[in-house]
């Protein structure tokens, strides 16, 4: 889980330095670094769903395997087409994967251990996220035997090989129950879902980098249409007593339309604040590779320990952890916006900011996912884990999309890039992302189901 969330991350770091290697133009920089988000965000229902076909261990292990040969691939790339679908692979082989990690918690785990296995999962993705800009950061600036950005790919090949074996003797490889298996796949679900992802993710990528063009809008405008006809059809589909992509009853859980927004909230504004802060500290400040990276690990560590620990804080605490951590996260955000104004490096004060964004971050995200799955039925467990992934993958994609443009269209507002004006895209960037914070704190006043 870990390898591949920190994918969706660690080329970002390393961007630069494979555009420099690779003469690849902006455009293939941006589809080297989101075409494995496309590929892993399209068909992540569709991985959950084989797993419950075919057993989720032995295509956790089958996606495994694809990622790790997929990472090696990447490393040895020597031009930016071949990466680039390369990326697309491995983005197949983390949708085969990941869905299976939350089916597999779901199935095992009962009681407090399900919850203590959650806040594990919980701590893992976010930190990921993080990490991956540190670890890419580091790797980068290391050089490892002249390789430049490559063992930002490789690393992940030693970790796999290492994973597939211990796998095949812990994780269960038998399928699951006759009458789930009897389950269609749900083709045409399938590509209306992946042409609706599609139309929506390509002009979030690319958009920005074409000065949005008629088409993007367009694409925008038909992924809208293709989700009304998803949803249409997957009821018409229930109606008839046929096996959906995402059984309606899902969706109808208790709670599962309110974790559904405040997922993907959370996860916009964590992607928004990485992507721009990266932007400034390295664009606008000069900072290198490794102390741009390192610049987060504050937030990481925060992040997996408030994850890990929230369980234990008292009861009565417990249903306000949500609202209160995406109030903490629209202040810590705006705390890093004022920390940088003016074009400075932030002093002190930035680090207590680092340190709330964590808190605040682990608080709206890790309760949230625990209490809509600690309760899923066992056989909706692959519906319900595919659906959060997704809507985890899409968070990140808009708050790379969105407030990555807004950090760039008020930088080029502003002038030749600088610290101050970059200080200033950012301050722009930061109260935009602490709205959207405060909107989560109070979406349960309107969302939650009575």
């Amino acid at each position: 889980m870990f390898m591949a969330v920190l994918d969706v991350f660690i080329v970002n770091v390393a961007a630069p330095t494979i555009g420099s290697d690779l003469d690849a133009s902006g455009a293939d920089l941006q589809l080297v670094i989101a075409g494995y988000t496309i590929s892993y965000s399209v068909l992540l229902i569709t991985g959950a769903r084989l797993g419950d076909r075919l057993g989720h261990g032995r295509v956790h292990l089958a996606g495994l395997a694809l990622f790790t040969a997929a990472s090696l691939a990447c490393g040895l790339a020597q031009g930016s087409t071949e990466l680039i679908v390369f990326r697309l692979v491995q983005g197949v082989g983390a949708a085969l994967m990941i869905p299976q990690v939350l089916s597999l918690i779901q199935r095992t785990f009962t009681g407090e251990a399900r919850v203590r296995a959650l806040g594990v999962y919980s701590a893992v993705l976010a930190v990921g996220a993080a990490a991956g800009q540190v670890v890419g950061g580091v790797l980068v600036s290391a050089d490892l035997f002249g390789t430049g950005w490559r063992p930002v790919f490789l690393v992940n090949v030693p970790v796999g090989a290492v994973l597939l074996v211990l796998g095949r003797r812990i994780l269960p490889l038998g399928g699951s129950a006759k009458e789930e298996r009897a389950r269609t796949l749900d083709l045409p679900g399938l590509v209306l879902l992946a042409a609706a992802v599609s139309l929506l993710t390509v002009p979030l990528v690319l958009g920005q980098e074409e000065d949005w063009p008629l088409w993007s809008w367009l694409s925008l405008a038909g992924a809208v249409v293709l989700f009304a006809l998803f949803c249409g059809y997957e009821a018409g589909l229930a109606r008839r007593g046929g096996a959906p992509l995402i059984a309606p009853r899902v969706l109808r859980h208790p709670g599962m339309g309110l974790a559904v927004f405040r997922v993907l909230a959370v996860m916009s504004v964590n992607a928004g604040f990485l992507f721009a802060l990266t932007l400034h500290v390295q664009g606008g400040l000069g900072y290198s590779a490794l102390r741009a990276g390192l610049s987060f690990a504050p937030t990481a560590a925060v992040f997996g320990a408030v994850s890990l620990t929230w369980r234990r804080w008292p009861a009565a605490w417990q249903r306000a952890l949500t609202p209160v951590g995406f109030a903490l996260a629209a202040v810590s955000v705006a705390g890093v916006g004022l920390s940088f104004h003016g074009g400075g490096d932030g002093g002190a004060v930035l680090y207590a900011a680092y340190a709330g964004m964590g808190v605040g971050l682990a608080l709206a995200f890790s309760p949230t996912l625990t209490r809509a799955l600690a309760t899923v039925r066992p056989e909706d467990a692959a519906d319900a884990s595919g659906l959060l992934a997704t809507v985890t993958q899409l968070g990140q994609l808009l708050g790379v999309a969105v407030f990555g443009t807004l950090f760039l269209n008020r930088l080029e507002s502003l002038g030749v890039p600088r610290a101050y004006t970059s200080a200033e895209a950012l301050w722009g960037c930061a109260c935009a992302l602490a709205a959207l914070a405060a909107v989560g704190a109070v979406s349960g006043l309107v969302l939650r189901r009575r």
